[in-house]
């Protein structure tokens, strides 16, 4: 795979991953739209690194305290706000994991990957998250997340496994109608990606161990570190920019690139 193709992938999971647009749609279109081979597991591990690595640095504050308390919480103590925050993550992930492995084993993961899904999921969820954003309340913070509602917000993030519907756009969509406001629900959203990731990446790891060789390190390097200074990016304009502009943005690219994508799969 050249440079140029891993940059492209890396860029595109990078500032994909954390926006409400769908990385993993983008990824599977790449190859489908402009005829490059498909990246293959491992670059998809190696992206999910990078992305992974830069959430943490940039929500290191509430990582240190989830850390915390995840050690609190496996002596069986929930006792502070980093113990209760390590529980709400945790029970957030389990739906995603569940369903996840549901659609490997049934190969309903693969019959997914076709365009009019994709465009159909970017439109529908695009339109579900506008009227969540529009009509939704401000009366809830991050601080005063609750584990019911985290686990809503978990069975919402199964939902993100269509492609096209976007894990971080189906999670801020639930906290909106669950009343956070919008950067506390992006806040939720980003925190919940990180073991969510970790997820991921690991059943993608299973599927590529012992295929790797050293020709791929370089390629492994680049598109780590690329997806990483993406992502970073992307996350600290997204959360600055919610200060003062809502989601629509974002559900305007959703719903072109969909009609787009359904003209392509219907003609």
């Amino acid at each position: 795979m050249t440079t140029f193709n891993l940059l492209l992938i890396a860029l595109i999971q990078g500032l994909a991953e954390f926006l409400p647009v769908s990385s993993s749609g983008h990824l599977i279109l790449l190859p489908s739209l402009t005829g490059l081979n498909d990246q293959g597991q491992i670059i998809d591990v190696a992206a999910h690194l990078g992305t992974l690595v830069a959430v943490v640095l940039y929500f290191w504050a509430d990582v240190r305290r989830a850390l915390a308390g995840t050690l609190r919480l496996l002596r069986g103590k929930i006792d502070t706000q980093g113990s209760f925050l390590a529980l709400c993550l945790l029970i957030a992930t389990v739906p995603v994991i569940v369903v996840g492995l549901i659609l490997k084993l049934t190969g309903l993961s693969d019959a997914m990957r076709g365009i009019a899904v994709i465009g159909w999921a970017m439109i529908i969820f695009g339109i579900l998250l506008y009227w969540a954003d529009q009509n939704g309340t401000t009366q809830k913070t991050a601080e005063t997340w609750s584990l019911r509602d985290a686990i809503k917000m978990g069975l919402w993030q199964a939902v993100a496994l269509i492609p096209g519907t976007s894990r971080s756009g189906i999670t801020i969509t639930a906290g909106r109608m669950l009343g956070y406001t919008r950067t506390d629900a992006a806040r939720l959203s980003m925190l919940m990606s990180i073991p969510t990731i970790i997820a991921s990446g690991a059943l993608l790891s299973l599927d590529v161990i012992g295929t790797a060789d050293t020709g791929m390190l370089r390629d492994i390097g680049i598109v780590a570190a690329m997806s990483f200074a993406a992502a970073l990016l992307a996350l600290t304009l997204m959360m600055r920019l919610l200060k003062a502009v809502s989601f629509t943005p974002y559900v305007i690219y959703r719903i072109a690139l969909g009609a787009i994508l359904l003209c392509i799969a219907y003609t």
